[in-house]
C-alpha cells in the first residue's frame, strides 16, 4: 500500500501540516519537528506525489545536476549523497554530463523552468552558467568550482592544505627529493595542491625534485616515472594530483623492480576505491563526499526557501590517509 503523507504525519507523531512545510521546506519548523519528519520519511520510504506538489506550489519539484563527468568515484559518491538527501525532501535529481555552455547556447535543465535549482558539480566555464541562473531567478550551489570570485554559494575543498598537508606528511618521513605530478592547469584544484606542495617544501628551504603538469590519468603518472627511470634517476618520494596518476607512477615502478615505498614513497589524492585496494595501499588524502554533498544540498534547500539571503561559501578540509605506499615498517 503507498504510504500517505498522513502515515508520515502519524508516524513522526506531528500534524499533517507540519510534515507539509517540511517538505516544502518552510522555514517556520523547529530543527527537531524537521527532524522527526525526515527520520519518519526515511523510515517509511515516502515518495510525496510531485505531480501534486508542483499543483500546490509552482515548482517542479526537480534539482537539476551537472557534471563534467561521471568516471570519477569521487563524483559519483557526491551525486550518491546528494540523490538520498534531497529525495528525503521530497525532490528529484535530474543529472546531466556537459563539459560547458556557450554564450549563445544555454543548458535544457536551464531553460523554460524545468528545474527548481541548480548543482553544478566541477563545472568549466561557470561565469557563463551564473549569468545565466541569475538571469532566470533559479537558485544554484557550486561544487568545486573555478573562479574564486564565485564563491559566494559554493563548497569546495581546502585542495592549498591537502598539497601543504602531502608534502609535510613526505617531509617528516625524512625525504628530501619529492616530485610532484599535478593534474591539468584548468582546474582550480590542481593550481591550489600545487602551490600547498611548494609552500611546504620552501619553509623548509627544500628544492622540489621536478613539478611536472599533465592530466588526472593513470598514463600521466606512467609515462612520466617511466621517464625518470630511462634517465637513470628518481626522486625518494612523489606527491601525486590524483590517485590515478598515483597508479601509474606505482606500475611503472614495480614493473622495473623499484620497490614503493621503500625506494620511493607516493601519495596520491581523492581516495578513490581503488586506493585500499591496491599493492601496496595507496597513503593518499580524502575528500569527504558525504559531507560536500549534505553541505551542497544544504545550502541549495535554503536557498529555495528563502532561508538564506546571502552568499557564504563553504570551505572543508581534505583528511590524510596514511596507508602502506609509505610506511616502512
Amino acid at each position: 500500500m503507498k504510504v500517505s503523507i498522513l502515515d508520515v504525519a502519524k508516524k513522526s507523531g506531528l500534524s499533517v501540516v507540519t510534515v507539509s512545510r517540511v517538505i516544502n521546506n518552510a522555514g517556520s519548523v523547529r530543527e527537531n519537528n524537521r527532524q522527526k519528519v525526515l527520520a519518519a520519511i526515511k523510515e517509511l520510504d515516502y515518495r510525496p506525489n510531485a505531480a501534486a506538489r508542483s499543483l500546490a506550489s509552482g515548482k517542479t519539484g526537480i534539482i537539476g545536476l551537472i557534471v563534467t563527468t561521471l568516471q570519477d568515484s569521487f563524483f559519483d559518491a557526491v551525486v550518491k549523497e546528494l540523490n538520498e538527501i534531497l529525495a528525503l525532501h521530497g525532490y528529484f535529481l535530474a543529472i546531466s554530463i556537459s563539459t560547458g555552455i556557450g554564450s549563445d547556447e544555454h543548458h535544457y535543465l536551464i531553460q523554460e523552468d524545468r528545474v527548481d535549482g541548480l548543482i553544478l558539480l566541477s563545472p568549466m566555464e561557470e561565469d557563463n552558467y551564473i549569468m545565466e541562473l541569475k538571469r532566470r531567478g533559479i537558485p544554484y550551489v557550486l561544487i568545486d568550482n573555478q573562479q574564486p570570485e564565485n564563491d559566494s554559494y559554493s563548497i569546495t575543498v581546502n585542495n592549498f592544505k591537502g598539497g601543504y598537508t602531502a608534502a609535510s606528511h613526505l617531509l617528516e618521513l625524512g625525504h628530501t627529493s619529492i616530485a610532484h605530478l599535478s593534474g591539468s592547469e584548468m582546474f582550480r584544484s590542481t593550481r591550489e595542491r600545487r602551490t600547498g606542495f611548494l609552500q611546504a617544501l620552501q619553509e623548509q628551504g627544500i628544492t622540489p625534485f621536478q613539478v611536472v603538469p599533465g592530466d588526472f590519468e593513470i598514463n600521466a603518472g606512467y609515462t612520466t616515472a617511466k621517464r625518470w627511470l630511462q634517465e637513470g634517476k628518481l626522486p625518494t618520494a612523489v606527491f601525486a594530483g590524483d590517485d590515478n596518476i598515483a597508479l601509474g607512477v606505482i606500475n611503472a615502478l614495480m614493473e622495473a623492480g623499484v620497490r614503493v615505498p621503500e625506494e620511493v614513497a607516493v601519495v596520491g589524492y581523492d581516495d578513490h576505491y581503488i586506493a585500499s585496494q591496491l599493492r601496496p595501499h595507496l597513503t593518499t588524502l580524502s575528500q569527504p563526499a558525504d559531507k560536500i554533498g549534505l553541505a551542497a544540498a544544504d545550502m541549495l534547500l535554503r536557498r529555495l526557501s528563502g532561508e538564506m539571503k546571502r552568499g557564504a561559501g563553504i570551505r572543508i578540509d581534505p583528511e590524510l590517509i596514511v596507508r602502506e605506499s609509505t610506511k616502512t615498517s
